[in-house]
């Protein structure tokens, strides 16, 4: 029997809680309060309940199932710059003063704690309304969705002599009771749908071809056959693609950024030295640099944790704090950095409402949600036909970057050369190596084609992961080095 919330807005996860585990407001109160026995800045605690299920499929069976439940509740004490955090999977009041006692030992100056008033918010927005909880849909549904999904994609070419693909599912219900009075809850659904190929030439040739698709809405909308069907046509398009491909030269040479998932460069480059943490403690390429131009003229870059059904999306951040549209970088200035509460307080910021963490076993941190470049006013095939020789970089795969020197190595999945302003021959090995602050101001034709990736990205930091979301229209980088394979 499922004993997960039904989904909805804030106040479902208010009354999850208190009916599963018999919250109310004298035991968050007394939790806090026992954190606020020592002389501490801000207190919070942090609810989870999260259920999530995978399916996955290779070699034309269904190989692995999971299904698991966590939950558990985080406390926090934070005194100037130090945070002391304590977290059990037992929610009960006494494992939650338990915690609280741990939490607050960072401090040695005595308190004197007040009764917390607790004010549940009225809830403001929905971003991410759906039917039911997609870890509700039964399993034998995502069984033959895997079946459906391995015939379509040997079915559409013969080189094709592998397919993996994995449905996830997920329904996470979380709740914030902060010092300040914030009493506030969401109920966040994700799905995805991954599909990998391998292809193979007579002559023994091995290319994989990725592509998936997911994000915060109905399970059910990944199970219609327009979505997986296209996401196995990506796919084997992209293996077989890359049989026939060239190696990729090497040197320094401009290079054009398709639409959508290249996006990853700039949230990779540019996104992590944007975060708060980074710029507090003078470790960011971007530190001190507020107000100064950072870019060339027609680069905006926001971060925007408000968009409907986005993987990225939150109707509120994992510190209670409203998600919002914070503009970045606006017409090549920096004007802002991603905070969470305690970077804001030490650095006299607001909150941006990207604070973030994987679970209730580990401390939020800033994070971005959706990040990407703002269109510009150019036909893609005019940025296109205004590069010589050059690289058409379309989709990456793994990449690295250094947040203090900002230097990145990006490998790229799918990329041509471009002859005299055309699109030429597919290559492989393509790998592009800079550094994100410098990038910024080798951008030279921003398309007008903003897209947004399909809902498949991941960030890791800290040992940390959460879901993100990219976006980028095409656009021109002049001068970057291309790591190739050629000769």
């Amino acid at each position: 029997m499922n004993d997960a919330p039904a989904p909805g807005r804030e106040d479902d996860a208010l009354r999850f809680f208190r009916s599963r585990f018999g919250l109310d407001d004298r035991s968050l109160s007394s939790a806090l309060d026992t954190a606020l026995e020592r002389r501490i800045d801000y207190a919070d605690l942090f609810f989870e309940h999260a259920t999530q299920d995978s399916v996955s499929l290779e070699e034309g069976i269904v190989k692995s199932g999971d299904r698991h439940v966590e939950q558990g509740v985080g406390v926090r004490a934070q005194a100037g710059e130090r945070q002391g955090y304590a977290h059990s999977d037992e929610v009960t009041v006494e494992s939650m003063r338990l915690a609280a006692s741990t939490a607050r030992a960072i401090s040695q100056a005595a308190g004197t704690p007040s009764p917390v008033p607790m004010s549940a918010s009225t809830p403001r927005r929905d971003l991410y309304p759906v039917s039911r909880a997609p870890t509700d849909v039964p399993v034998g549904r995502k069984v033959a969705l895997l079946d459906a999904i391995d015939r379509y994609a040997r079915g559409l070419d013969p080189r094709v002599k592998q397919v993996m693909a994995s449905v996830v599912s997920q329904h996470r219900t979380v709740l914030v009771a902060g010092s300040d009075g914030t009493l506030v809850g969401d109920v966040r659904p994700l799905v995805r749908v991954n599909v990998q190929v391998i292809a193979a030439d007579p002559a023994g040739r091995r290319e994989i071809g990725y592509c998936g698709t997911g994000g915060r809405f109905d399970l059910e909308r990944l199970l219609e056959a327009e979505e997986w069907q296209h996401a196995a046509r990506e796919a084997v398009r992209i293996a077989t693609l890359n049989l026939a491909a060239e190696p990729c030269p090497a040197g320094t040479m401009d290079v054009v950024l398709g639409p959508g998932w290249p996006g990853i460069l700039l949230h990779e480059a540019v996104g992590h030295g944007l975060e708060g943490d980074f710029n507090r403690k003078q470790t960011s390429a971007f530190s001190d640099r507020l107000g100064q131009r950072v870019a060339t003229e027609g680069v905006t870059v926001i971060d925007d944790g408000t968009l409907a059904e986005r993987r990225g999306s939150l109707n509120v951040d994992d510190e209670g704090t409203p998600t919002q549209r914070t503009v970045l970088i606006e017409n090549g200035i920096l004007r802002g950095y991603l905070q969470d509460r305690l970077n804001a307080r030490l650095m006299g910021a607001d909150p941006t409402g990207n604070g973030r963490r994987e679970s209730y076993a580990h401390l939020p941190m800033p994070r971005m949600t959706n990040t990407f470049m703002l269109a510009g006013d150019e036909a893609p095939e005019d940025v296109l036909r205004s590069v010589k020789n050059g690289i058409y970089a379309v989709s990456f795969g793994g990449g690295q970057v250094d947040i203090t020197s900002g230097k990145f190595v990006f490998s790229a999945n799918e990329a041509y050369r471009i002859e005299d302003g055309r699109v030429g021959a597919p290559l492989v090995g393509a790998t592009l190596i800079g550094n994100g602050p410098d990038v910024l101001t080798r951008v030279t034709r921003i398309g007008n084609d903003l897209a947004l990736d399909r809902g498949v990205g991941t960030c890791g930091k800290d040992g940390q992961s959460v879901p993100v979301g990219v976006g980028l229209p095409t656009i021109r980088i002049d001068g970057i080095t291309v790591g190739g394979t050629e000769g």
